[in-house]
């Protein structure tokens, strides 16, 4: 009795001191990223309101077919399922990582008949029937590391999934807004060649009453058939975007339901919230920051691997050569060992594991800033360009208007004075053509402006 209380108390301070000492090994992560107050630049629209991004993307985008679009899409997107694909191999990583910690256990049985030589006892059956259990004792919290690596793993394979949604929702809008702008600027061509084709007459009926010359004739009929061959390319413009939403849809290549460009309601209360709203808000900002502690965590299962491991087995059963007597008291075995294994020298691996993590973790520090820093670019340039074809919008108008004035004076003073030529007819009418399809160009761009900024907040994945 004696003796086993020495050997407790021998064991007892072994494990204390063990324990005590293993606290230096592996460190607790600590948030140390910043974000910048001046992230978005000068471009602080709505700062002081919270973020547009934690709106539905159906707040933002108010045009029913386009939500029918968008519905369709985080339904059937092939890209955002194969992420949620990986987030399941992540969550099974991170659950074996947590079993990691208790033991295992298997069980054996086994009947056997042996023929030994004719020098040794004839004991020719065996039978066995016994669990075995073996124990790492996480002592430096190798495996306590191991699992936080695997939760933060698991929690940025989730967040690449929001960002994978956060970007499909602004592709199907961008795309579907490309899609309309092709429409009208097909809607204008045409009418345009109405025009045009009905000036080719009347330049022929003012020719044979010799107020212009043939010139003026085939100029009309030159500036039509160049407007007419514009129409193949948009109307290719406009297959391939289809094409392109059918397949963030993840369907095969089909018409689309659509409005027209002209009758989409802009959102036009953009707030931007404070820059420290990215870290919530944009997926991929949270993707880099738990990247970045999973590498934290993977540097301090590097350097556990330079102390020793302990592992306890344990074995408990029957044993007998008699079936008969298998079951009997004395056919009861149990055993329980201890085993500590120190690494001395294991070809450089345990070095090199560490200075990979540390590597790892240094270039995922980078990653982060960079990431950061492109979100803060993303929303700095969506805001400008929302504000500068704002200020463009009254004055295309105006440009639009006064042209029109053009062409119905020019052409008034074809017929009936010799001050104008048919030059100036052309020239009037192609600035006007051009000034229309402007005016979709920009109703696009705006269209667009409010999605890149949304997306560009982290919006969309709620």
């Amino acid at each position: 009795m004696t003796h086993l209380k020495k050997y407790k108390s021998i064991l007892y301070i072994s494990v204390f001191s063990v324990v005590l000492y293993s606290c230096d090994v592996t460190k607790p992560y600590v948030e140390k990223q910043s974000v910048p107050d001046h992230l978005y630049g000068d471009s602080l629209t709505g700062a002081d309101k919270t973020s547009m991004a934690v709106l539905s993307w159906k707040e933002i985008f108010k045009d029913p077919l386009l939500q029918q679009l968008i519905s369709e899409g985080i339904e059937n997107n092939l890209d955002l399922k194969t992420a949620t694909a990986n987030l399941k191999a992540a969550e099974a990583n991170f659950v074996q990582s947590k079993q990691a910690l208790l033991p295992s256990l298997s069980g054996n049985a086994s009947a056997g008949e042996y023929h030994p030589s004719n020098n040794q006892a004839a004991n020719p059956q065996v039978y066995q029937l016994y669990a075995l259990s073996s124990w790492q004792v996480d002592i430096w919290g190798k495996l306590k590391s191991t699992k936080r690596s695997m939760y933060a793993t698991y929690l940025a394979s989730d967040a690449y999934r929001q960002a994978v949604q956060t970007q499909l929702v602004a592709n199907i809008a961008i795309t579907y807004y490309q899609l309309l702008a092709y429409d009208e600027q097909l809607n204008i061509v045409n009418q345009s060649l109405e025009v045009y084709s009905k000036d080719t007459e009347t330049m022929k009926v003012l020719k044979n009453s010799d107020v212009v010359t043939g010139a003026a004739v085939v100029q009309s009929a030159a500036n039509y058939f160049a407007v007419k061959s514009t129409v193949p390319d948009i109307k290719n413009n406009i297959r391939q975007a289809e094409n392109t939403l059918s397949l963030l849809l993840g369907r095969t290549p089909g018409t689309i339901k659509r409005d027209s460009i002209f009758n989409e309601q802009t959102y036009n209360e953009l707030s931007t919230g404070l820059p420290l709203e990215l870290l919530a808000n944009r997926p991929d900002v949270k993707e880099a920051e738990l990247q970045l502690r999973s590498y934290f965590e993977q540097v301090n299962v590097a350097k556990t691997s330079f102390y020793p491991s302990l592992t306890i087995t344990g074995q408990a059963g029957l044993y007998s050569t008699q079936l008969k007597s298998f079951f009997s008291a004395g056919a009861f075995l149990a055993n329980i060992v201890g085993g500590l294994t120190q690494p001395i020298f294991n070809n450089g691996l345990n070095k090199q594991r560490l200075k990979v993590a540390q590597a790892n973790y240094e270039a995922a520090e980078y990653n982060y800033s960079k990431v950061l820093l492109t979100a803060g670019q993303e929303v700095s340039n969506a805001l400008y360009q929302y504000q500068m074809v704002d200020e463009k919008t009254s004055s295309r108008q105006e440009q639009i208007a006064n042209l029109e004035k053009a062409v119905h004076f020019t052409k008034e003073l074809l017929k009936y004075t010799s001050a104008t030529n048919y030059t100036d007819v052309l020239t009037s009418e192609q600035s006007l053509l051009t000034a229309r399809q402007s005016a979709v160009t920009d109703k696009l761009q705006q269209l667009q402006a409010v999605v890149n900024l949304y997306a560009a907040l982290g919006g969309g994945w709620k």
